[in-house]
C-alpha cells in the first residue's frame, strides 16, 4: 500500500484569514485539487487526512461548524470518486503542548502500528513547514505547497501548486532502495526512474564509476550506488554483484510494467559503434559480442564487461542483445554502456496513452 496523507486548510481548501473553515460560505477547493488526487487515486494511492483544527470545540469554534463542512467536503470528493482512508483531527490549540498536534505524531501513531504501507512510495503533502517536519517524522518523502523561496522549508520538493505537487509525485513513484549484502560485497543504491542523470556512484574502480555514470546519465534516471566489495581478493565480485543490484533495483522500481514501452534500441563513440537490443519483458537473457585487445582498462578487467551485463540482465530480468566494434577498447565499452543507457531510456518510458495497460498479450511481464 502507498498512501498520500494530506493536510486540508491551505493545501486542498483555501485557508481563510482567520485560520477557521467553519461555515459553507467559507469551504473553496485549491485549484487543480479534483484532477490532482484523481491522478494519484488512479495510481493506486491511499489517501489519509491529517489536520489541526485549532481550538476546535470550543465556543469559537464549535464542533458542530467543522463537521458540517466537512462531511459537505468529503460527500463532494466522494461525488468526484475520491475517499479518504481515514481522517484524523487535532483539536488542540499550540500552547496545549499535545501529542496529536503536528508535527507531533501522536495522531497517527496507532495507525502506522496497523497498517503496513511501503513508506518509500508514500508521502506528506501540505503547505506549512509542520507538514514538512510530520511527514519526515513518520518516514515518508515530502513536498510542500508555497514553500518556494520560503528559507525554512525543508521539503524535498516546493510546488508551484497542487497540479504541480501530483506531477512531482507521480514522477517520482518509479523510485526504490536497495541493499544486497554477502560475504564479499555491501552494495547500497537508491533509483529513480524518472530523473535527469543525476548520480553519486563510488565502487571502489574507478572506471566502473565512470561506465556506471554514463549508464545512469543517459538514461536520465537518478542514483546513489555504493559498494564495498573484496577488491584485495579480485574485482569480478564488486562488478558481477553491482549488475545483479543495479539491475534487481531497476525492475523493482518499475514495479508491474505497467504502460511502460517496454523495447528499447546503436551509437558511436569516435571510431567504435555500439548496438543494443532490449526488452524487459520479464526473462533474462544476454547475447554479448565484443572483442578486447587490452586486458584492463584502468582498474576494470575487460573481461568484466560481459559479466556485468549479464548480472545486470539477470537482475532486471531483461534480454539483451549488445555488439561493438571499434579499435579503442575505451571506446568500444563506454559506446556500450551509452547505448544500453539510450536502449533503456526508451523501454522505460511511459506512454501516456496507456498507463494503465501492459505492453503484454499474456497480462503479465
Amino acid at each position: 500500500m502507498n498512501i498520500i496523507f494530506l493536510d486540508r486548510d491551505g493545501t486542498i481548501i483555501q485557508e481563510p484569514p482567520d485560520q477557521q473553515v467553519d461555515s459553507f460560505e467559507k469551504l473553496e477547493l485549491i485549484p487543480g485539487v479534483i484532477r490532482g488526487l484523481h491522478q494519484l487515486v488512479d495510481r493506486g494511492y491511499e489517501l489519509v487526512l491529517v489536520t489541526n483544527q485549532d481550538h476546535l470545540g470550543t465556543a469559537g469554534y464549535p464542533m458542530q461548524s467543522y463537521k458540517q463542512v466537512q462531511n459537505k467536503l468529503t460527500r463532494l470528493m466522494a461525488g468526484e470518486g475520491i475517499r479518504f482512508l481515514q481522517t484524523f483531527v487535532c483539536p488542540h490549540g499550540p500552547e496545549d503542548g499535545c501529542r496529536c498536534r503536528k508535527p507531533a505524531t501522536g495522531l497517527v501513531d496507532a495507525f502506522l502500528a496497523a497498517r503496513a504501507f511501503d513508506r518509500d512510495r508514500s508521502w506528506m503533502l501540505g503547505d506549512r513547514e509542520t507538514d514538512v517536519q510530520f511527514g519526515r517524522a513518520i518516514g515518508v518523502h515530502t513536498v510542500r505547497l508555497g514553500g518556494r523561496g520560503k528559507p525554512e522549508t525543508s521539503a524535498e520538493y516546493d510546488a508551484h501548486d497542487f497540479p504541480d505537487a501530483c506531477r512531482f509525485i507521480q514522477d517520482r513513484e518509479r523510485f526504490v532502495r536497495v541493499r544486497r549484502t554477502t560475504a564479499e560485497t555491501d552494495i547500497r543504491i537508491e533509483l529513480a526512474v524518472d530523473g535527469s542523470g543525476r548520480h553519486d556512484i563510488n565502487t571502489g574502480i574507478g572506471f566502473f564509476d565512470h561506465m556506471l555514470a554514463q549508464l545512469i546519465k543517459h538514461a536520465s534516471m537518478d542514483a546513489t550506488i555504493f559498494v564495498r566489495g573484496d577488491l584485495r581478493v579480485d574485482e569480478h565480485h564488486t562488478v558481477e554483484d553491482t549488475g545483479l543490484a543495479l539491475g534487481d533495483a531497476l525492475r523493482q522500481a518499475l514495479g508491474d510494467k505497467r504502460g511502460i514501452e517496454r523495447y528499447g534500441f546503436t551509437l558511436p563513440m569516435d571510431e567504435s559503434v555500439a548496438h543494443t537490443v532490449l526488452d524487459l519483458g520479464g526473462r533474462s537473457y544476454l547475447a554479448f559480442e565484443a572483442d578486447f585487445e587490452r586486458e584492463r582498462v584502468g582498474e576494470l578487467p575487460t573481461e568484466l564487461v560481459e559479466d556485468f551485463f549479464r548480472a545486470f540482465a539477470n537482475g532486471l530480468r531483461a534480454n539483451l542483445h549488445i555488439t561493438v566494434t571499434g579499435r579503442n577498447d575505451h571506446h568500444k565499452i563506454e559506446a556500450i554502456f551509452k547505448s544500453v543507457a539510450r536502449a533503456l531510456r526508451v523501454a522505460i518510458g511511459r506512454d501516456e496513452r496507456r498507463l494503465s495497460e501492459l505492453p503484454s498479450t499474456k497480462g503479465v511481464l
